[in-house]
């Protein structure tokens, strides 16, 4: 009889479906979704912030949210480790007089998100006036220090 309640016990405990599981409140399923919408606006402020110290050629914003892993790439192919992504931002001859991030979507999985958005820059490189748009990627996760994004890819468009 002890086996016959110990093999039940262990098939309720450990082999019942998952639609048997304590199913999340009303309130519980409200504070996610809170959650997930601040963490969101976040996002989205953090590629408007970006796109701003693109502007500024200002790398401060990119030593705190870029992890120390983060790996971009460029529209021209070529690999950028953190350092060598801010280096290019201070060091760059290009003189923005406008660039705007639009278009900006947010995909969230639990602590990593996945954003894409619409790069719009506009300004002089090499005595010459110039206007580009690009398609941009950026993988982030959540951690102790906020959002910290690991991976970019930038895709210039054509025109």
């Amino acid at each position: 009889m002890k086996k016959l309640i110990s093999l039940l016990f262990f098939l309720s405990t450990f082999l019942a479906p998952r639609g048997w599981a304590q199913q999340p409140t009303s309130a519980e399923l409200k504070e996610l979704a809170k959650e997930n919408e601040t963490r969101q606006d976040e996002l989205l402020n953090l590629e408007h912030e970006m796109a701003r110290a693109m502007q500024w050629n200002n790398g401060t914003l990119f030593r705190r949210i870029y992890g120390d892993d983060f790996i971009g790439i460029l529209p021209s192919g070529q690999v950028k480790d953190k350092a060598g992504w801010i280096s290019a931002i201070e060091n760059s001859d290009i003189k923005y007089t406008s660039f705007l991030a639009s278009d900006i979507r947010v995909r969230m999985f639990q602590d990593t998100a996945v954003v894409t958005c619409l790069w719009s820059a506009h300004g002089i490189q090499g005595g010459r006036t110039f206007y580009k748009q690009l398609r941009v990627t950026h993988v982030y996760v959540y951690g102790q220090r906020g959002w910290q994004a690991i991976a970019g890819q930038e895709t210039l468009l054509p025109g």
